[in-house]
């Protein structure tokens, strides 16, 4: 097993999360099934029917895929760096970071893309990892303003980078779907630390970079 892997398999290794209590205080399988139950016969339907029959189990799993964030260890995927870069010191910026996450509020979905920025200290991370970061946070429930500064934080104390900015621009079907009902709009948050902070030159380029539209549709090779 390569050393790759063995910081892929400890980032995946369960995590107790904040406020969860005992590690065996997680409800079972089929308590979260008879949980979704109760909630389709308070929507007003039966859940023996055909149709619904099969749903506590899905959205069982469903629930295990959108908040596998809980049983990751974000800083662990960014603990192997490379010094090799010849030296290397401009800005690497990892753009259109398209995510996926659930409002803590509602449950809603939150669908949107994120930009990362770090001006790297003598190392810097494969960017895949950048990507497992944001992935590793969104899959939890979530507000985008803690969401943003969580991805900042993690690669600013882990990396110890000059700088990091990290910019999400998401829409929240919170709003979209109920409630006021405002379809096409997006939030936009950002959170600027080091160099990004301080520097209003750092600052500019970045979002220049984030901004260019010359460069915003690139084709998948």
């Amino acid at each position: 097993m390569t050393k790759s892997d063995r910081l892929l398999l400890e980032a995946r290794r369960p995590r107790k999360a904040a406020g969860t209590g005992s590690s065996n205080g997680k409800p079972t399988r089929a308590e979260a099934e008879a949980a979704v139950r109760t909630l389709l016969r308070w929507a007003g339907d039966n859940p023996d029917r055909e149709g619904l029959a099969g749903t506590p189990d899905r959205v069982a799993r469903a629930y295990e895929e959108f908040f596998s964030g809980y049983e990751v260890d974000p800083p662990a995927f960014l603990r192997r760096t490379f010094s090799e870069v010849d030296g290397y010191d401009e800005m690497i910026v990892l753009r259109d970071i398209r995510f996926e996450s659930h409002c803590e509020h509602h449950l809603a979905p939150i669908i949107g893309r994120a930009h990362i920025g770090y001006l790297p200290n003598r190392r810097v991370v494969g960017i895949s990892k950048l990507a497992r970061v944001l992935d590793a946070y969104a899959h939890r429930l979530q507000i985008q303003e803690k969401l943003t500064a969580q991805v900042a934080n993690t690669i600013h104390e882990v990396l110890q980078p000059r700088g990091v900015g990290v910019i999400i621009d998401a829409a929240h079907q919170c709003m979209t779907t109920r409630g006021v009902h405002k379809p096409g709009m997006s939030m936009v948050t950002s959170h600027m630390l080091g160099s990004f902070r301080t520097d209003s030159s750092t600052r500019r380029e970045f979002l220049a970079i984030v901004a260019n539209p010359a460069t915003a549709q690139l084709p998948n090779l």
